[in-house]
């Protein structure tokens, strides 16, 4: 096993070699490998153990280790895409394969297209048996779903709600409060930042601990395939496994509509960097979840009925957070420099957060916030080009869509705080004339959807509270 060496292109098959879980310590093991080469193990330590798992939520908890397990395993079978995935020690079903190939390759879709790979039709999970058994390895008996009539659980009425540092979850956490409902502020993973933001909430918080194979970072080094994953997809899974553990029933994030919108590629398409907080996968997980896990446990984001801007005029409601959020995505990298303050100030994230929040927020706010104002430095004409859709697509990032920032901007073009900054006096001289008829008005974009999974009762009631 020592002498095998990772050989990208040489390498024939990716390996889900099983998965344990310790309710003694609270930690989960997930084992991969690439043919066979050493094993990838990746470790989930969820706090609060020892857990005591009996009856039908054991089997669901095991049901979803599975589903962590197979959802994580795309962070490795990305190193090397090959040709054939392998299933060591359970089964599945065709459901779930569906599931999986639905997120691996549209999760995988920028990944794909930054590496001039074409996955379509070339990711397939095997449904049925096992691949021939390894030594100490075996089906244990456990069915791979609880089928369409998945049980009650009777979990408690209470939510793990997933923050990230930003404006968002923030709004998600405020209107949960607002609303009564009970809340546990949840990250995955060691970031201060996060850490610090989700103390200020004041509210319970529950931080939940990830550590990826260490050999992936060798095998980059070695010429693996590298780019983007369907990271809120597996955050979301490592979830809904905590909430089992908790006995709660409800899984919250807070992704809007606008996530549902990617990039247009002249002579490719569409290829949507945020995929994994859009619609389509919200739904595919939060249905598979109540079919085959637990009918009772919810998975749903706050924000799906919100645009960007509806959300980013949530968030100026108060001032709370002013001093401790960020989702400049520099900040938050695995690897490399972070910046020193909470905003680089030339990310699209930082461009895009600016310019959203500007039409809500007092000018003299909001440079407080960034430090500086974006909109008038020159240096960012071509980040705000590529927001706007203008000579440019969208960037491959967590940004709205082109219509919200190009509204946005109309919008300062016409109050005298902002219309002589450099790049809004841009956008009213030389871009609005090549707009023609569009529809710039702002109003239009903060109207309440009604595509959404939040729980029918605690919806009426938020959709009173966010159109107050």
């Amino acid at each position: 096993m020592s002498e095998w060496k990772f050989k990208r292109d040489a390498i024939r098959a990716f390996r889900f070699v099983r998965c344990d879980f310790d309710a003694q310590t609270g930690v989960a093991q997930l084992v991969y490998a690439f043919d066979d080469g050493p094993e990838l193990i990746e470790t989930v330590t969820i706090p609060g153990a020892p857990f005591v798992l009996e009856g039908e939520r054991a089997a669901a908890v095991e049901r979803t280790l599975r589903l962590l397990h197979l959802f994580t395993g795309v962070s490795y079978y990305k190193a090397a895409v090959p040709g054939q995935i392998l299933i060591d020690s359970y089964d599945i079903d065709a459901d779930t394969a569906a599931l999986l190939e639905l997120l691996y390759v549209n999760g995988l879709g920028e990944f794909a297209y930054r590496n001039g790979l074409n996955l379509h039709g070339k990711i397939k999970f095997p449904v049925g048996k096992p691949s021939p058994s390894r030594e100490g390895l075996g089906g244990d008996g456990l069915p791979a779903a609880a089928g369409p009539g998945a049980p009650v659980l009777g979990l408690k009425h209470h939510a793990l709600v997933a923050i990230g540092g930003g404006k968002d979850s923030l709004v998600s956490i405020e209107a949960l409060r607002a609303l009564g409902v009970d809340q546990t502020v949840t990250w995955i993973g060691g970031s201060q930042l996060i850490r610090a933001c989700a103390e200020r909430t004041g509210l319970p918080t529950f931080n939940i601990g990830r550590s990826l194979a260490p050999q992936l970072f060798d095998y980059n080094r070695e010429g693996a395939w590298n780019g983007h994953i369907p990271v809120t997809a597996i955050n979301s899974m490592i979830m809904l496994f905590a909430a089992l553990l908790l006995g709660v029933d409800q899984v919250v994030f807070s992704n809007e509509r606008s996530a549902s919108y990617g990039s247009l590629i002249e002579g490719t398409g569409e290829v949507n960097h945020q995929w994994s907080k859009g619609w389509a996968c919200e739904s595919a997980i939060g249905d598979y979840v109540q079919r085959h896990i637990a009918a009772d446990l919810h998975y749903y984001s706050l924000l799906r009925p919100l645009s960007e801007l509806a959300v980013a005029r949530q968030f100026t409601r108060t001032d709370r957070y002013d001093a401790h959020f960020s989702s400049c995505n520099r900040n938050f990298h695995i690897l490399g420099e972070r910046p020193a303050n909470r905003w680089c100030g030339v990310c699209p994230k930082c461009h895009f957060v600016f310019l959203a929040l500007a039409p809500f927020m007092s000018k003299p706010r909001l440079v407080g916030i960034f430090g500086r104002n974006l909109l008038d430095d020159p240096a960012q004409t071509a980040g705000y080009d590529a927001l706007l859709e203008y000579q440019d697509h969208k960037p491959f990032e967590c940004v709205g869509e082109g219509r919200e920032s190009r509204a946005a901007m109309a919008a300062l073009a016409v109050r005298p705080e902002w219309r002589e900054d450099a790049l809004v006096e841009r956008f009213a001289t030389e871009i609005r004339p090549q707009l023609g008829g569009d529809d710039l008005r702002i109003e239009p974009l903060l109207v309440i959807d009604d595509e959404q999974r939040i729980p029918p009762a605690l919806w009426e009631r938020l959709r009173a509270h966010l159109a107050a």
